[in-house]
């Protein structure tokens, strides 16, 4: 176990829970991003996308000890939602990125992915809901819940949505333009904000609420947000062309206006190991004595996901 201490928040890693072995054929490697939900007292359940041979994703769960992550107890022997038709924006992957109940019923936002041409792929939100406790989704519509938009033409994904006040409020990476880095296409988004009365209609637009902190930083992914003692704390990856993604965090009075604090995330690369290039896609549970930190190592996520402990009693789900 390595801690990692940076500023005021503290982690102490656990090490890798679930790596693909490569013997299910729709599952054979990848495990991204951790999306945990406490399925009951003792149970929790950590959606993540699965990847087949050609790293077309399909969304399944590893369900482990809610008291002791570390300790697995079942995975999804099929897929939970399966990828669209031919021809729909999530023909080539579906990958989770948030799950909120809703009354009784589960409301999956996740990245539906599609082979472009003059760019590698586009990424926009779909979402799938489960009445039977998360053992399987069906999807609202074919269609994405949030489209293309002008200033948001390519990406428009990877989304949190938080349920406030009798309001949805989704914070999510959008962007319209690519750019190359050590010989690579990547894809160009910074993190925006929109709110919705039932969670399923949503505005055509927008607006920045963080943004790249310097000309080196081009990505900022997969936001985890929650409140603690009235301020709005986020979680998300940072990419940069000097760096692989790591861990940035910020804070908000508001949720619209953010605080870039990433000195305080806690959390780094290890020397070596599986989580020895990047760390990302950060998910955040409270548990019944520790706070969890779930997270992605290198190659976003083809060596699994691992987590780490914080012992500090007030982080909220």
């Amino acid at each position: 176990m390595i801690e990692s201490v940076v500023g005021a928040m503290s982690w102490l890693k656990q090490g890798l829970i679930y790596c693909p072995d490569g013997s299910v054929p729709w599952a054979k490697q990848y495990a991204f991003p951790p999306t945990p939900l406490l399925i009951d007292q003792e149970r929790l359940r950590i959606f993540v996308s699965f990847c087949d041979e050609n790293t077309v994703g399909r969304v399944g769960y590893v369900d482990v000890n809610a008291n002791n992550p570390k300790e697995v107890l079942a995975v999804s022997q099929r897929p939970i939602l399966d990828i669209g038709k031919p021809g729909r924006f999530d023909e080539n992957g579906v990958v989770p990125t948030c799950v909120l109940p809703v009354g009784n019923r589960l409301y999956m936002y996740y990245v539906g992915y599609q082979i472009g041409q003059k760019v590698r792929y586009y990424q926009f939100e779909g979402l799938a809901i489960s009445d039977d406790g998360g053992d399987t989704f069906e999807r609202v519509q074919e269609n994405p819940v949030i489209d293309r938009s002008d200033g948001e033409a390519v990406n428009r994904t990877s989304a949190f949505v938080m349920l406030e006040d009798g309001k949805f409020r989704m914070w999510y990476v959008a962007g319209s333009e690519w750019t190359t880095v050590n010989g690579k296409s990547l894809p160009i988004y910074n993190l925006r904000h929109i709110e919705s009365e039932d969670g399923i209609r949503w505005p055509g637009q927008g607006s920045v609420c963080l943004d790249f902190k310097d000309k080196d930083e081009h990505a900022l992914g997969r936001p985890w947000v929650f409140k603690e003692e009235g301020i709005y704390k986020i979680f998300f990856s940072s990419r940069t062309a000097s760096l692989d993604y790591r861990i940035g965090y910020a804070e908000s009075d508001d949720g619209l206006t953010w605080r870039r604090l990433d000195h305080l995330a806690g959390i780094d690369v290890s020397k070596t190991g599986w989580d020895s290039q990047m760390v990302a896609y950060a998910s955040i549970f409270k548990g019944k004595k520790q706070t969890y930190m779930f997270y992605n190592g290198n190659y976003c996520g083809r060596t699994g996901f691992g987590y780490a402990v914080k012992e500090h009693p007030s982080l909220t789900k």
